[in-house]
């Protein structure tokens, strides 16, 4: 199981909370952030979820995969966000 999925199920979050994160991260990752906030993650558990993804950007991909999502689109949310 991705690190990130495996996190997020340690503090009970929902296969469908886990769903609607990568789902807001594939369609617009500043809605993203929201979504997890409101997933009342302990700071400490964030910042150590946020320095895996730094080390391992690839997990994001893995983790999108993982659940049937696509990737494209998320990569596509970055360029709107560089423009």
């Amino acid at each position: 199981m991705n690190p990130i999925i495996a996190l997020l199920k340690e503090h009970n979050i929902s296969d469908e909370k886990i769903n609607e994160v990568f789902q807001a991260l594939t369609e617009n990752p500043l809605m993203a952030m929201a979504v997890v906030q409101q997933l009342n993650i302990p700071a400490e558990k964030l910042q150590q979820l946020m320095a895996l993804v730094m080390q391992n950007p690839g997990l994001i991909k893995e983790a999108v995969q993982e659940l049937g999502l696509d990737y494209d689109k998320v990569e596509q949310a970055k360029a709107q966000l560089k423009q």
